[in-house]
């Protein structure tokens, strides 16, 4: 009697479909699928702290496009030399559907915009945030299946039974195009997939988190700041496995430096913050009180 055992990960054969002249592009529908996703589970969590969920929608308005804009920022920062220089095309740099969108800079910018907007509504920010963060990594976990597609983000050749192989992809021309292309079935590399290690790691620690805020009841940002702890201390660890072209600094890629010092700063936090939850007055007064009008009237 004969067992087959599947010997490593396949790469998908390409990472884009066209539906006539408009590509169809699996690194955008993870994306999407994973904001979708966040915001089902956002505003579920909002509302029972007490939040209107309308004020959840009114986040995703400014901070969507804010992380687009800040996630392809922080990578044509970091990866600058892909886009300037010799022989390189700066208008590249504008080209989001190549893939290049850096999280950390995703999450800055959509943060300062959230920030902004519920100083506007003159609502406190760390509610809203902490019912967020679970959420937005479970997003990040989907949208790393988008870089299997695109076969980005791995590490070095290894033959582990687990190893990711990558496909050599051609366009219809036959040139090379590792983004557009298509599989040639020709496997020219075994690797560590490293963006499957951060996705599991991504699962566990959305887990860790609502177990965390229903066990001990956080509030006050300590969800939010959990959060950071948990995803870069994960990250610290799998950049230091990746190969793949990075900009260092001492001899370690940027991510590594920025997951260092997010890492520290997020404990400080979560020691910091106060305890217990903030009561559904406190994360929308206007919000609460109507609910509570409306049960007497019932």
């Amino acid at each position: 009697m004969q067992t087959m055992i599947l010997a490593n990960i396949p790469s998908p054969p390409q990472g884009v479909w066209y539906l006539g002249p408009i590509p169809i592009r699996a690194y955008a529908l993870c994306i999407m699928t994973g904001i979708a996703l966040a915001m089902w589970i956002g505003i579920r969590r909002y509302e029972a702290r007490g939040g209107n969920p309308d004020t959840v929608w009114d986040a995703a308005v400014v901070a969507i496009p804010a992380g687009i804009v800040g996630g392809r920022l922080y990578h044509v920062i970091t990866d600058y030399d892909k886009y300037f220089g010799p022989g390189k095309n700066p208008w590249q740099a504008f080209n989001i559907s190549g893939g290049g969108l850096g999280i950390w800079g995703a999450v800055m910018l959509g943060a300062l915009a959230i920030w902004l907007l519920m100083r506007h509504k003159g609502l406190p920010l760390a509610p809203l945030t902490d019912a967020l963060a679970p959420g937005v990594i479970l997003a990040q976990a989907v949208g790393r299946l988008g870089n299997w597609f695109n076969q980005e983000l791995y590490g070095a050749p290894t033959d582990l039974p687990w190893a990711l192989d990558l496909y050599y992809r051609v366009d219809e021309a036959g040139n090379y195009a590792p983004l557009t292309g298509r599989s040639t079935g020709e496997v020219i590399a075994s690797v560590h997939p490293t963006f499957l290690y951060e996705l599991v790691w991504n699962v566990l620690i959305f887990a860790l988190l609502i177990w965390a805020d229903r066990r001990f009841r956080l509030g006050h940002g300590r969800v939010t700041w959990l959060y950071v702890a948990g995803y870069t201390f994960g990250r610290f660890f799998i950049e230091l496995m990746r190969t793949d072209e990075a900009n260092l600094i001492l001899g370690l890629r940027v991510n590594t430096w920025v997951s260092a010092i997010l890492f520290i700063l997020a404990v400080v936090m979560v020691l910091r913050s106060k305890p217990g939850r903030e009561t559904p007055e406190e994360v929308d007064p206007g919000y609460s009180q109507g609910r509570e009008a409306a049960k007497h009237e019932n």
